[in-house]
């Protein structure tokens, strides 16, 4: 399914890697069909199997629609490109910085999403953060982090407060800023971006509606975050990223190239 493109396959790649390559690709085309993209802006990476210090992130410039396994960028904890595959102005360092640190401290991250949609940015804004008032969001209950807005993510100094905020949560709100999404693997990953965009959509227009919200009882948040947490245990994840992956094989350009 997964056949290597001749640009890339040298020795250095392997099965895994090329692998990986694919799926996160696959990742980038699938936030494009769904609108969780920032024309250049925002990023997608992933640690390669079996080689803890590297990563592979978007080749700078590319839109999420076009990614193909072959754009995708080799780069250490710092951001610094590995290899000749590319020059060091293909990546955004100042992107990877986000990303560079919860790779570093949570090592069962592996695969990091960052989004900058309107309902994203909307809730981010929003003092009461993501209200328990959907099952999208209930998803989420006593399980997402907070990071406050401290400008462009250029200072590094800033890596141990998005570590710390992010904490042992499968995602986070970036205050005045955005999304953000990990996961143990490409599909959980996916997951989670998914199912916290969607939350912040019904809540943008639960809340345009003006009418008085209903939240459901405090056991029953409880119990439905719970009853999320087994359908990943169960692999549904899987399943519905297979599923999702029809969304985006009858394209012109092949994402496993």
């Amino acid at each position: 399914m997964y056949q290597k493109d001749r640009a890339i396959s040298c020795d250095s790649v392997t099965d895994e890697e090329w692998r990986t390559r694919c799926d996160l690709a696959a990742l980038y085309r699938l936030l494009a069909h769904f609108h969780m993209t920032d024309l250049i802006d925002t990023h997608i990476s992933a640690r390669i199997p079996g080689e803890h210090e590297h990563f592979l992130i978007n080749r700078y410039g590319v839109l999420f629609h076009e990614m193909r396994a072959s754009d995708l960028i080799k780069v250490d904890r710092e951001g610094h490109v590995v290899g000749a595959e590319a020059n060091s102005n293909s990546v955004n360092k100042a992107g990877f910085n986000i990303h560079s640190a919860i790779h570093t401290a949570r090592v069962d991250v592996a695969c990091i999403v960052h989004t900058h949609t309107a309902a994203g940015i909307a809730v981010s804004a929003q003092e009461e953060g993501l209200l328990p008032i959907s099952q999208h969001a209930l998803k989420f209950y006593n399980r997402l982090g907070y990071h406050d807005y401290e400008g462009i993510a250029l200072n590094r100094s800033e890596q141990q407060r998005l570590v710390n905020d992010l904490g042992p949560h499968m995602a986070m709100i970036l205050r005045n800023h955005g999304l953000l999404a990990v996961g143990r693997t490409i599909p959980e990953a996916f997951n989670q971006i998914y199912f916290l965009e969607r939350a912040c959509q019904a809540q943008v227009q639960a809340v345009a509606g003006g009418r008085e919200l209903r939240y459901p009882l405090e056991h029953v948040r409880e119990l439905t975050a719970q009853q999320s947490a087994d359908e990943i245990d169960q692999n549904l994840d899987v399943l519905a990223w297979t599923a999702a992956l029809r969304l985006i094989t009858n394209t012109e350009s092949d994402f496993r190239s």
